[in-house]
């Protein structure tokens, strides 16, 4: 019994939690703020940075290099995005070896791919122009690319990457447009975050 409210409580039968839809409180009162210029920049940067699956250390030093780099001509968000679309992570995932980057990343670090004949396990690698990915051999046998050989019949990898489907095989021709990445966010914001 409650002292307090005067009310007994059921201690022996489990009562059920009634989950509502609305917040506690007084029902429709609910506020919603704008958001902050620092709250949007964090809501850009963060989205990017899911979506490429990268730690805030690793996201963050790619920003910073950039940021280093702004007095050239070339445009500051075309060089940030080329620099994340040639971690190999993301390569293998373009090519379609694997169905998301995380994957992607877990293939590479158990030694399943290739670069130009090396075995490579770091995610960041960075792939260049005229660099092979390719699955290893011995990992070819396995049953997640036996999967994966379907599904790569009918992908089309972007532009700057070809694909030979059969062989497990593609080369880096090019480099990633900021156009065709289409990243989710406004990366001009992301660089406001970090130049601050």
């Amino acid at each position: 019994m409650c002292r307090r409210l005067g009310i007994k409580l059921c201690t022996s039968v489990k009562c059920p939690i009634v989950k509502r839809p609305y917040p506690p409180g007084q029902k429709g009162k609910r506020r919603t703020r704008a958001l902050s210029e620092y709250g949007k920049e964090l809501r850009e940067k963060q989205k990017l940075r899911t979506w490429y699956n990268l730690q805030e250390k690793q996201f963050k030093k790619y920003a910073k290099d950039i940021l280093s780099l702004k007095q050239r001509k070339e445009d500051a968000a075309t060089l940030f995005i080329r620099k994340l679309e040639n971690r190999l992570d993301n390569v293998v995932f373009r090519l379609g070896f694997a169905s998301s980057r995380r994957q992607a990343r877990q293939l590479i670090s158990h030694g399943h791919i290739k670069v130009n004949g090396k075995i490579i396990d770091i995610a960041s690698f960075e792939a260049r122009k005229g660099d092979i990915v390719e699955v290893d051999q011995k990992s070819k046998s396995k049953n997640i690319f036996k999967d994966v050989l379907i599904v790569l019949k009918k992908h089309q990898p972007p532009s700057w990457l070809k694909l030979d489907a059969e062989a497990f095989k593609g080369e880096v021709m090019g480099q990633a447009s900021l156009e065709e990445a289409a990243p989710p966010a406004e990366i001009s914001l992301i660089f406001e975050f970090y130049s601050k």
